[in-house]
């Protein structure tokens, strides 16, 4: 967003419009992410979650200063990890795994939301959406929250540690391969951090999330198919 102000592809207004859509995401979505992984977590056997304070929507228990910044900045963000401990599951990859998927799930849901919202106000009352006055400002702003969204999803889903696609690809990878990805993370990270801010991974990121992006488009347009 930085990068599209100060190169005059995103005037002042649009701008602020994104800031409020990217706010509601770290004090309401992002919680709900990480609330998602403990939740999951809890039910399938590791109640350390809840003793560690993070079975909350509590945005206090969750928010990452660093990683609001990021988001606001670069598009890309994150909040605090839950800490999972795998020595209480039954089936510690397996349910890792789904652990780690719950997350960008919450995003995807956070997204259908902001979707029904959109399309409902488009099918009852398609002029407000309509001229450069508030309702415009309202469109942007769902618009930017729905692919905020599907972004996040999609980027919490690529196979490299410490994403939550990597633990979902450790479920199908020997243990010994698993542990020398953990051994290797923080320098996987620095790499990860480093392909995000020369733009790497901005095509084939765009090229997931656009297609999930009609996807979340077309279900949502569903229920409001009888009224048109």
């Amino acid at each position: 967003m930085l990068i599209q102000l100060l190169s005059g592809r995103l005037d002042f207004a649009s701008a602020l419009t994104q800031v409020f859509a990217i706010l509601l995401i770290v004090f309401l979505v992002l919680p709900f992410h990480e609330w998602a992984h403990a939740f999951t977590a809890m039910k399938l056997g590791d109640t350390s979650v809840k003793y560690r304070g993070r079975l909350t929507l509590n945005p206090l228990a969750h928010i990452d200063p660093f990683g609001a910044l990021a988001l606001l900045l670069f598009g890309f963000g994150w909040a605090k990890p839950v800490p999972v401990d795998a020595r209480n599951f039954k089936k510690p990859k397996l349910y890792m795994g789904i652990v780690a998927l719950m997350g960008p799930v919450a995003n995807i849901v956070a997204a259908i939301a902001g979707g029904l919202i959109f399309q409902a106000i488009n099918t009852f009352a398609p002029s407000f959406f309509s001229g450069q006055g508030f309702g415009y400002y309202v469109y942007l702003f769902l618009s930017y929250y729905v692919s905020i969204n599907v972004s996040l999803a999609v980027f919490n889903l690529l196979p490299i540690p410490p994403l939550d696609g990597s633990k979902i690809l450790f479920i199908f990878l020997p243990d010994k391969a698993v542990m020398w990805f953990y051994r290797y993370q923080q320098i996987i990270s620095i790499i990860l951090i480093a392909m995000l801010w020369l733009g790497v991974l901005s095509v084939p990121l765009s090229f997931l999330s656009g297609y999930v992006l009609k996807f979340v488009n077309w279900l949502t347009a569903l229920p409001f198919l009888f009224f048109k």
